[in-house]
C-alpha cells in the first residue's frame, strides 16, 4: 500500500475540484489558453477572417432597442466599442440597422472592422440585390460576412440552394468575404453540419437555454461538430435577449461560452457604453478564471 503525504493529498483535492469544476464549465486539463481578453483578434476558421472575441449586436428585440439610440447614441456606443478594441460589428436587414450602422462607422478605416449581415431572400435575384443594396446602406465596398437569416428547417440545405448560389457569386466578385447561415433551431443546426458550403455559422448559445434552438448540451454537442468543419463558428444570444438581472448570471453565461472552446466570438446586443465596459471585464475575469483551473489540473 502506498502512503502519501498531506501536502499531496491537498494538492491532488485541489486538482479534483478544479476538474470537476473545469468538466462544468467545458473545457479540458489538456486545453491551453488561446486568448487572453475579449478584444484578442481570432480567426474565424477556414475563411481567414481575423475579428475580436467580442462583438457588438444591434438586434436586440428586432433591433427596436439599438434603434432607440438614435444615430448619434449608436454612433456614440459604437466608437466606445472601437476604442475599447472591439472589432465586431453584427447587423441584418430585418433589424432596420444599415443606416444608423453606416453612420457609425463612417470614416473609420476599413480594415479596422468586422461586418456581418444577414439577407432574408428566398430567390436568388433577392439575395443579389440585398447584397447590392447593403454595401449601400453600410456605405462600405465589401461585407465580411452576409449570412442567411433565421434557418428554421432542416431542409434548409435544398431549398435555399438558389440563394446559397447568388451569394457565393457575390464572393467570388469580392463583394463580400464569407457566407453562412443564422441558424434558428436544432433541426437546422444538425443539418448544417454536413454543408461544406458554411464559411461562417451564428448560433444561439447560453448555458439556461433562454432563447436556444435546444437544451444547451444539445446546442453545445451541435457546435463542437461545426466547429470541427474548419467553419468560422459564431455564437448570440449569450446573455438571453437582453441581458440576465444580475452580474453574476452574466459571469455564469460568459464562462459557459468560452469554456466551450466550439466559438470563436460572439456578440451581445448593447445600449451603454458600461455594458460594454462590464462584459470586457467579466471576459478578462472568466478567462483568468479559465487559466487558473487549467494550472490547477494541468
Amino acid at each position: 500500500m502506498s502512503h502519501i503525504s498531506r501536502r499531496e493529498f491537498l494538492a491532488g483535492t485541489v486538482a479534483a475540484g478544479a476538474a470537476a469544476v473545469a468538466g462544468r464549465f467545458g473545457f479540458a486539463a489538456e486545453d491551453r489558453p488561446k486568448i487572453t481578453s475579449g478584444t484578442d483578434l481570432v480567426t474565424l476558421g477556414r475563411s481567414g477572417i481575423k475579428t475580436s472575441v467580442l462583438g457588438i449586436g444591434t438586434g436586440t428585440r428586432g433591433g427596436r432597442e439599438q434603434r432607440e439610440l438614435g444615430e448619434k447614441g449608436f454612433t456614440k456606443l459604437t466608437r466606445h466599442a472601437l476604442d475599447r478594441g472591439i472589432r465586431y460589428v453584427d447587423t441584418a436587414d430585418n433589424y432596420r440597422m444599415h443606416p444608423f450602422v453606416g453612420a457609425a462607422l463612417k470614416g473609420v478605416p476599413r480594415e479596422k472592422y468586422f461586418l456581418q449581415s444577414k439577407t432574408p431572400a428566398k430567390d436568388a435575384a433577392t439575395a443579389t440585390a440585398d447584397v447590392a443594396r447593403f454595401r449601400k446602406e453600410l456605405n462600405v465596398d465589401y461585407i465580411d460576412t452576409v449570412l442567411m437569416h433565421c434557418m428554421q428547417k432542416g431542409t434548409w440545405p435544398t431549398d435555399m440552394r438558389p440563394v446559397m448560389d447568388a451569394l457565393s457569386d457575390a464572393k467570388e466578385k469580392g463583394h463580400i468575404r464569407a457566407v453562412g447561415i443564422s441558424n434558428h433551431g436544432l433541426d437546422p443546426l444538425a443539418a448544417s453540419i454536413d454543408v461544406d458550403w458554411i464559411d461562417v455559422q451564428l448560433v444561439r448559445i447560453n448555458p439556461f437555454g433562454t432563447m436556444m434552438d435546444g437544451k444547451p448540451a444539445e446546442v453545445a454537442a451541435l457546435l463542437k461538430k461545426a466547429h470541427a468543419t474548419g467553419r468560422g463558428v459564431l455564437g448570440m444570444k449569450i446573455f438571453g435577449e437582453s441581458g440576465y438581472d444580475s452580474r453574476e448570471k452574466r459571469a455564469q453565461a460568459l464562462k459557459y461560452v468560452l469554456g466551450l472552446g466550439s466559438v470563436h466570438a460572439f456578440t451581445i446586443g448593447f445600449r451603454t457604453t458600461e455594458q460594454i465596459d462590464e462584459t470586457l471585464e467579466l471576459i478578462a475575469d472568466a478567462l483568468a478564471y479559465r487559466h487558473e483551473m487549467r494550472q490547477l489540473i494541468a
